[in-house]
């Protein structure tokens, strides 16, 4: 809203030029989802409350969990509003890449909100059925994927990390593979989200590392240099990114722990769901993979558990997912957010120090 109608304004003051500038409009963008989860943070928590809209905990799961039973959930509502203001203030709303980042994010945000609607009104942990949200989210993801398949023409080329040029143009098996990244990515953040603050704190890491490769993406100049693909419009997603931040980190006021209210499906599904889309639209499909490294390894301990029980009837983990293991041998819920907020730092580390090493 911005930078349609105030920016063409320089023309008669030109202190309005500054609001062509992506780090500017960026900044704000995370400034307005900050301040927004601030002002409107404790009234959603109050109303959920006030509905009764609270966390139904598993009976299977570690025992220190239970007393979290009845805080307020879908709290990544607040996240979805905010980001969306943002996004409608800085964001230049013509541009095909914001849009269908932002109704990617809305979209597996409607999935999640079914999925904790689900929870909230039968008073249990199940919501969905397994099979149902994952036809639910490979039909959205088959749209996203077609989209930008044959409207947006993007390339179906696939870079390794550490690799300057391309190693594999996959052609129309680009589709299946775009729609796997993303339920897959989706559904990692999804299971990462079991300890106060764990996936908001990860997520802003992530969100940090796509920022910086939108922004140099966006840039004809950074891209050169550094011999990664130049896409013109990917700068616009800078602010989409650092929108994400600030609402991550302002939710992160109420959810450290002990944690006030929960993320639930609503925020985790949709947060996985768009950095997936995001990561596809600049080219980084498989650095995504090491950005969001902790998401990787608590998805694997699932598939890990799941096939070494049903073969050999035994268990490789305590528990899964993989936080829930280290809960069972002794960490404290704070350390083991702690130390998975620190190697989720060492992956963006990692993840960035690619730019320079190919």
């Amino acid at each position: 809203m911005f930078y349609e109608f105030i920016y063409p304004l320089y023309k008669h003051w030109t202190v309005f030029n500054v609001f062509q500038y992506i780090t500017l409009r960026a900044a704000y963008a995370a400034l307005t989802t900050l301040l927004i989860c601030y002002i409107f943070g404790p009234r959603i928590i109050e109303a959920l409350r006030r509905l009764k809209i609270g966390q139904s905990i598993r009976n299977d799961g570690p025992q220190t969990h239970l007393r979290k039973g009845g805080t307020p959930t879908m709290g990544g509502v607040l996240i979805i509003l905010s980001v969306a203001a943002a996004v409608l203030l800085w964001q230049d709303v013509n541009s095909k890449m914001v849009w269908v980042t932002v109704l990617s994010f809305a979209g597996f945000g409607v999935i999640g909100f079914i999925d904790d609607f689900l929870k909230i009104k039968e008073r249990n942990s199940d919501g969905l059925p397994p099979w149902g949200k994952l036809v639910l989210q490979f039909l959205l993801a088959s749209a996203i994927a077609l989209f930008l398949y044959a409207n947006m023409r993007v390339s179906t080329v696939i870079y390794l990390p550490f690799l300057k040029n391309p190693v594999l143009d996959l052609g129309i098996w680009w589709i299946p593979f775009a729609v796997l990244l993303i339920v897959g990515e989706s559904n990692a953040v999804n299971l990462s989200d079991g300890l106060d603050g764990l996936a908001a704190g990860l997520l802003i890491f992530v969100f940090i590392t796509l920022a910086i490769l939108t922004y140099l993406t966006g840039r004809v100049d950074f891209s050169g240099y550094l011999g990664i693909p130049y896409i013109p419009e990917a700068g616009e997603l800078t602010i989409f990114c650092l929108a994400a931040i600030g609402a991550c980190v302002g939710f992160l006021w109420f959810n450290a722990h002990p944690a006030e209210v929960f993320m639930g499906d609503v925020g985790s599904l949709s947060l996985g769901g768009v950095i997936a889309v995001i990561s596809l639209l600049i080219k980084k499909e498989l650095l995504i993979l090491v950005i969001g490294g902790v998401f990787v390894l608590e998805a694997a301990s699932v598939i890990i558990q799941v096939l070494v029980f049903k073969i050999k009837k035994k268990r490789v983990f305590k528990m899964a997912p993989l936080h829930h293991h280290f809960e069972l041998s002794g960490w404290h819920e704070t350390k083991v957010v702690t130390r998975f907020w620190i190697l989720g730092a060492l992956f963006s580390i990692i993840a960035l120090s690619t730019l320079k090493v190919q």
